[in-house]
Formats: C-alpha cells, structure tokens, sequence
C-alpha cells in the first residue's frame, strides 16, 4: 500500500507524573527517569518528525511540566512551523510558565480532568488536584490560548456526566473529550472496577446529546463510546501506521500510543534507526497496514474499511494475537471473550497508578 507522511506525533517527554490515575493507559513498567530522551535527542526527534511532515506535535507524558527543557522543546518545535500542543494535568502550571511556553509558540492547551466535585476527582486522582486545575484552565483562558478538556469515563465517574459538561462550560473550554475508558496499562488492571454498567452508558447517550445540540457553535463535544459494550470496534486512529506516530520517553517509536502492549512486535528505538526509515520500513510499522494482514471475518467484510479491523492492541491484549478480529466486533468469532468480561461482577477497589 502507499504509505503517506504522518499528520501528528505524540511526543511522550516522561512518565513522571503528579497524578495517580488508576485508568491510565500507560504501562504498567514506566520508563524511569534515567531513561528519557536528553534535551538534544529531543530536539533531534522534532527536526526529524517536521521533515517526515509532521504538522502538529502533542507534548504529553505522563506530565510533560516535569521536563526543565519544555520551554526549548515547544520553542523548537513552533519554529519548525508545528502547532504545539501541551497535554498536561494542569499541575506545575504557573501564569510565568504558560507565558513563557506562549512567547515560545505554544499553540493550545489540552487540560485533564477526572471529576466533576473536589472530593470525587482528586479521590480519582490520588492527589489534591481539583482547584489546581481550575486554576489552570484560569490561566489557559487568560493567555487567549484555545483549551481542551479531556475526561476519561468508567464506573466510578460516569454519574457525574452532566456535571462533568457544566464543569467544562465553567473553565470556557473550546473543546471537551468524554472518553469511555481504553483498556490498556493500569485501566487494564483496574478494568473490572471501571467499567460502566448498560444502565450507565443508556443514561449517557441522551445527556451527550443534548449538550452537543445545547452547546453547538460554543464548545465541540467528542463522546469516545465504551466499545466493550457496542457492536463494532473503534477504528484504529485512521488505520494502523496512517496518520499518527508516538515517540515514548525513552525513544521507542509505536504505531498508535498503546502499542507497547503487544509484546510480539519488534519495536524500533530513535537513538538507533532514523525516524523516516521507522515510519515507511520498520516491520513494527507496516505489520497491519493495509488490508493485507487480515484474516477472516476482516478480510471480506463490508466494514474493514470504516474500522480497520478494530484495535490491534485490544486484541493482542484479549486473544493474544494481534492480528485477530477485535473481539469487541459482534462479527468476531472470539466475541465470547468479550462477553464473559461484561459477566464478571465487579470489584469494589482500585489498584492506583503508583
């Protein structure tokens, strides 16, 4: 297939983090700090990604604020003529530092949160974090930066939704991204303590709905669906390998943020092989490109091109073969799989992001 140069790249700069969010995605083994790129491969990375034809750079981690060098990182990353995207817990965020990382061609803020009230969110957080936040999104608001609100939905959150919307009008967010939890890291340890019932995600859909018609023309709501629970897989951010790259802290280059889960795939390191070589050569990167790797259901059905088989890293992680049909697909022959997760009772207690 041809294979076109990237849109995006998720620059991971740590996994240091404040937080201790038990649906994080990230592995279970962090990258420690000794490990993370230097200042200089960093900006190696950039040079390297603007060449490919990267366009945006989302600066993200973990808590990318944990990195002095942030400042040198977006700076050189906006005179390439990428628009810089900082992901971030909010926490660290000083009004000297968002005007510093401003004057240095920061672009836009994309702000987390994870409940609607104090008690509920720093409880989901492991950390005093709520007012700190607001704080935050104060700051991203007075800069005239545009802001995004990123909330990750499970169990423990989902009765908060429409709270969740108000909150989100409250900190003038441009954007807010209701995402059902993926099943990868610590979410994936903590899955049977996160995930929604029916009654939630039904009582979900006409709250979205209204605030979507409510709010048109004033803040866009994306609503990422439980797939667990729904008939098809998500897509695969546009297909495996398409649009997106991710550099981890310590350089490793994956096909989509969670591909580190599959423990089969040869994964290429930028300290050792150039990143446009790793993006049209590597065998980590074109092992499910395309429509040529599919088996049966996937290889003749009508959807194979609207969701590209579903999650490759779903379903390594569910059947151990990460060229299988997503088990999430009622299609699948291994839908059972799936079936007997949303069986299983759920647990009461949530392992914490350490």
């Amino acid at each position: 297939m041809d294979v076109t140069p990237p849109l995006g790249l998720l620059a991971e700069l740590t996994h240091r983090c404040p937080l201790h969010c038990p649906y994080c995605s990230n592995p279970l083994e962090l990258v420690s700090r000794a490990a993370e790129l230097s200042t200089s491969d960093w900006i190696s990375v950039l040079s390297q990604a603007r060449e490919l034809g990267v366009l945006q750079v989302h600066m993200s981690g973990g808590e990318p604020l944990a990195r002095p060098d942030l400042p040198s990182l977006v700076e050189h990353a906006s005179s390439l003529g990428c628009y810089v995207n900082l992901v971030t817990s909010g926490l660290g965020l000083t009004e000297a530092r968002l005007d510093d990382l401003v004057s240095r061609g920061l672009a836009h803020v994309q702000l987390s949160a994870q409940g609607a009230t104090r008690e509920r969110a720093d409880l989901l957080a492991g950390a005093k974090a709520f007012d700190r936040k607001l704080a935050a999104a104060a700051l991203v608001k007075e800069s005239g930066l545009p802001l995004s609100l990123n909330v990750v939905l499970h169990r423990r959150n989902h009765d908060q939704l429409a709270a969740i919307i108000e909150l989100a009008e409250r900190m003038g967010a441009d954007r807010l991204e209701l995402a059902n939890t993926q099943y990868y890291g610590w979410a994936l340890r903590n899955r049977e303590a996160l995930m929604p019932t029916p009654a939630q995600l039904a009582a979900a859909e006409p709250v979205v709905r209204a605030a979507v018609s409510r709010l048109r023309g004033t803040m866009e709501i994306v609503y990422v669906v439980a797939d667990y629970h729904e008939p098809y897989p998500k897509p695969c951010m546009y297909g495996w390998g398409a649009r997106q790259l991710t550099v981890a802290p310590d350089g490793t280059v994956l096909p989509c943020p969670a591909a580190s889960a599959i423990s089969t795939l040869s994964l290429s390191n930028v300290r050792d092989t150039p990143l446009a070589e790793i993006w049209y050569s590597s065998s980590s990167f074109n092992a499910y490109r395309g429509e040529d790797w599919m088996a049966e259901p996937c290889r003749t059905c009508d959807r194979r091109g609207v969701d590209f088989g579903g999650c490759r890293c779903q379903a390594f992680l569910l059947t151990g073969d990460a060229a299988a049909t997503d088990p999430v697909c009622s299609r699948s022959p291994q839908r059972s799989v799936v079936d007997l997760v949303l069986a299983r009772p759920p647990e009461s207690e949530l392992v914490m992001r350490r």
